[in-house]
């Protein structure tokens, strides 16, 4: 058996595990030309925080001309706090969206809506009043992030044009790095812990659903 798919089934499994009792998640999506196949997870739905699982040695595929290298499988259920769409920035070809989304507090209107919420530069920025921010500094940090995302195929890219601020977002996919031969870099963030430069996560999304 090749031994990108032992770490397709073992990221699975792993998934399955920590997860139990859900449902499977829809068949899982490829990307331009099916280069790079989708990790099988169970649904997002319910989830608590983020679910990440580390691999190794994962395929790296070549779409539009990039070099796409999964760093870990991740699903998802979290409310938008902000979208913001890009076009003329490099990014833009392979990720022309970025949603700000927030989980366990920060899913709560109550709270993310007493922050002054925006996007811009590829960055998610937050502003509280002069009664001090709603929770801890370091609770929003670790329970919302800007999230660049990279559509596998037109119906999730269509998917992704739907969503809009205050919905609900399940999602799942890679969190990846990408490469040009030109030296150009951009790589995902592999923790919920970390702000400012390179703290966002860089996601091939393989499933989206909003409501």
């Amino acid at each position: 058996m090749p031994r990108w798919l032992w770490i397709t089934l073992a990221v699975a499994t792993l998934a399955l595990f920590w997860v139990a009792g859900r449902d499977p998640a829809a068949v899982p999506a490829t990307g331009a030309g099916g280069s790079l196949a989708c990790p099988q997870m169970a649904s997002p739905a319910g989830l608590a925080e983020p679910l990440q699982v580390l691999v190794a040695d994962a395929p790296v595929a070549t779409i539009d001309g990039h070099r796409l290298r999964p760093l870990a499988a991740f699903a998802l259920e979290a409310r938008v706090l902000g979208r913001e769409d890009y076009r003329f920035d490099r990014n833009a070809a392979l990720s022309p969206t970025d949603l700000a989304l927030g989980w366990q507090r920060m899913a709560d209107p109550a709270v993310y809506k007493q922050l002054d919420i925006s996007q811009r530069g590829r960055w998610y920025h937050y502003r509280w009043g002069a009664e001090g921010p709603p929770l801890p500094v370091q609770e929003i940090v670790r329970s919302s992030a800007n999230m660049h995302l990279v559509p596998a195929n037109d119906r999730v890219a269509a998917a992704i044009d739907r969503v809009k601020k205050d919905q609900t977002v399940r999602l799942q996919g890679w969190l990846v790095e990408i490469r040009s031969d030109d030296g150009w870099l951009w790589r995902s963030s592999l923790t919920r812990e970390d702000s400012g430069d390179g703290a966002c996560e860089l996601i091939y999304v393989c499933e989206l659903e909003s409501f």
